[in-house]
């Protein structure tokens, strides 16, 4: 299975993802909703590792990727922590497109920290990804 797969069902688990989460949200504190979450994806993913048998791999992580999978996991915490308040006090037909603006996003900062190619084409296809977006969440 390609790469392509396997990013089509992670896009079909984020749709599902925000469904199950706007109506989780309701009537609890949107912090405490994400930490349940977290906790759910902390023990599933721990879960998976120990039954693939590749928590052997630990100790091999060197400290740079260690800094960055820490900091990654501090973005993504924050980042679900946004998204729950965004969820809890908007339309998740509006805050579902605006989160997916981190894809345009993506391509600037990939161009401008890790030197990747920005062709037209891409940009082009950015461009569209934002206006899409802003038109989904304000149509």
């Amino acid at each position: 299975m390609t790469w392509i797969f396997w990013a089509l069902l992670s896009a079909t688990f984020a749709a599902a993802t925000a469904l199950l989460a706007k109506v989780g949200v309701e009537n609890i504190d949107s912090n405490l909703a994400t930490a349940i979450r977290t906790t759910v994806v902390l023990l599933f993913t721990w879960a998976i590792a120990l039954s693939l048998n590749v928590h052997h791999g630990i100790p091999a992580i060197s400290r740079r990727s260690w800094i960055f999978l820490v900091l990654s996991g501090c973005c993504t915490g924050l980042s679900w922590l946004c998204y729950f308040r965004a969820l809890q006090l908007g339309p998740v037909n509006g805050v579902a497109p605006i989160d997916k603006l981190s894809v345009p996003l993506v391509l600037i900062f990939a161009w401008l920290f890790l030197g990747e190619t920005l062709t037209p084409v891409k940009i082009f296809g950015g461009s569209l990804l934002t206006a899409g977006a802003l038109i989904l969440a304000f149509a």
